[in-house]
């Protein structure tokens, strides 16, 4: 009975086995599959930088700030912080506000026409803004979007004496004349003229570029204005002899992932200096338009290494000479840790350990030679050297060797230097066109910038050459400072003249 059931209702017993085994081999293809895919396809996928580690202890419901403006001041690892800047905006990318050149207009005020693409208030939308700049913030706000965060960094006025006098001993005449910087601490009005080009990075260099008189006499009032009209603007000032706690900050501040804050420290200085100085390579035309300083002196040769000793008495008189700088210092590093504070001593502790313990292992996969930067010629991918200028080396980074592909460009994200990077960028953004030889007799010139060639503008800032003296040029400046207060004194009154066909 049964097999007549079997045979007869169901169908004979061969087409049952088949079945069976086609269900047989189907499951075991599918089961193969499976650990094909887990073996094969996920940890190809799969990052570092895809980690949840890389996301950070948890910022609640914020929003990204994708509209931001950082003042780049001079010598205080700003160069690291614009890194980061250069880095969220490539991955989202955001548009940036970019030089025609290397820096924004620096040193004369900051005017919306040195913006690349910049077409009128509000015409273009830029999302990042960090180049080097004279601040001038009706000019910044023509550029920016009206929710834009504003910050910048600060460091002790002793300690950036230091690094700007190894970087622009050939820049500064008042460094320049001075046998070391000790030598200039003792007396710096007999070297300083505040007339002569570039001497505005031996004085009060913060001051200058938070765009007011750097050159005024101190006084508390004058003081105090200042830092109003800088609390007014900035919504967080870093300080870079904190650097961790300030990355801790900024990272709450403008609502981002772990991964965005951790850096590995950019165009620092070789602490014992090289008996030789001057610029080489490739890289010559940039670094002059990346430094503002002539060929003549960025192309000094075997320079005698810049002395930096001081005494404490010596440190003094160099805080008594940057008074206006030493104010703001003291000021925001108060607010700094006044921050701090509402912020919670241990929970900045134990930030700031998460974030040492993400930079030590980004380092391990990222970098050769355990993550210690090297000199420039010791790297091998030339395009990744880092630009040398002033008296010192500056120093860079070498890729680990056997990267994945998804790895290695999260790793020379973070260690590609400023000049390469804002390139990287600049070419993005505008597209190089066939190049086209200008007819002959036509007015103007074409010059290299940015990676690709463009007319050269007419300054809409004016400058006057009136004298020359120790190889600088004596200028004066007028005009107001960005709140409207009078920019110079009646002595120090700036004479001008129109300035055209240059990119600084």
């Amino acid at each position: 009975m049964l097999r007549w059931l079997i045979c007869g209702r169901l169908g004979p017993v061969w087409l049952w086995k088949a079945l069976l085994l086609f269900v047989a081999i189907a499951f075991a293809g599918q089961l193969l599959g499976v650990i094909f895919n887990k073996s094969n396809v996920q940890p190809a996928a799969r990052t570092i930088f895809s980690a949840p580690d890389g996301q950070g202890p948890s910022l609640g419901s914020c929003q990204p700030h994708a509209h931001i403006m950082f003042l780049k001041t001079h010598k205080t690892a700003s160069s690291t912080v614009l890194n980061m800047l250069y880095r969220f905006g490539e991955e989202r990318n955001l548009r940036f506000a970019l030089p025609l050149g290397y820096q924004l207009g620096y040193p004369l005020p900051f005017n919306a026409h040195r913006v690349k693409g910049y077409r009128g208030p509000r015409a273009v939308q830029f999302d990042i803004m960090g180049n080097h700049m004279r601040f001038n913030k009706p000019e910044v706000e023509k550029v920016m979007p009206e929710d834009t965060f504003y910050f910048s960094i600060i460091r002790d006025p002793v300690a950036l004496a230091e690094s700007s006098f190894a970087y622009y001993k050939e820049v500064a005449p008042a460094f320049r004349k001075a046998k070391g910087l000790g030598d200039f601490a003792d007396d710096p009005k007999k070297y300083y003229d505040p007339r002569l080009r570039n001497n505005h990075y031996a004085r009060n260099l913060l001051w200058f570029d938070f765009g007011m008189d750097h050159n005024a006499n101190f006084s508390v009032a004058l003081a105090r204005h200042g830092e109003a009209m800088i609390r007014r603007t900035f919504k967080l000032i870093l300080v870079s002899e904190y650097f961790d706690q300030s990355m801790i900050l900024l990272r709450h501040a403008l609502c981002w992932p772990l991964d965005a804050i951790v850096s590995f420290s950019l165009n620092a200085r070789q602490q014992k200096p090289s008996t030789l100085g001057g610029i080489g390579g490739s890289w010559v035309g940039k670094a002059v338009a990346a430094a503002g300083v002539g060929v003549k002196a960025g192309l000094s040769q075997a320079k005698t290494p810049p002395n930096l000793s001081l005494t404490e008495d010596q440190r003094e008189k160099l805080r008594q000479w940057n008074a206006l700088d030493w104010y703001i210092y003291k000021a925001f590093n108060l607010s700094f840790w006044e921050e701090i504070n509402r912020f919670g001593h241990a929970r900045m502790e134990q930030e700031v350990s998460i974030l040492r313990t993400r930079r030590e292992e980004l380092a391990r996969v990222c970098l050769r030679d355990g993550g210690k930067p090297v000199e420039a010629h010791r790297i091998r991918d030339k395009n990744i050297r880092p630009f040398q200028s002033g008296l010192v080396k500056i120093l860079g980074y070498e890729l680990q060797p056997g990267l994945d592909n998804s790895t290695r460009m999260a790793c020379l994200r973070m260690i590609r230097p400023e000049i390469q990077y804002k390139d990287l960028l600049d070419a993005k953004q505008f597209p190089r066109a066939p190049a086209i030889q200008a007819p002959p007799g036509q007015q103007g010139s074409m010059v290299a910038g940015g990676g690709a060639f463009l007319r050269q503008d007419s300054s809409r800032t004016v400058e006057k050459s009136v004298g020359a003296e120790a190889g600088g040029r004596t200028v004066e400046e007028v005009g107001e400072n960005w709140d409207g207060s009078r920019l110079m004194k009646s002595n120090q009154t700036f004479k001008q003249r129109q300035e055209k066909g240059r990119l600084r």
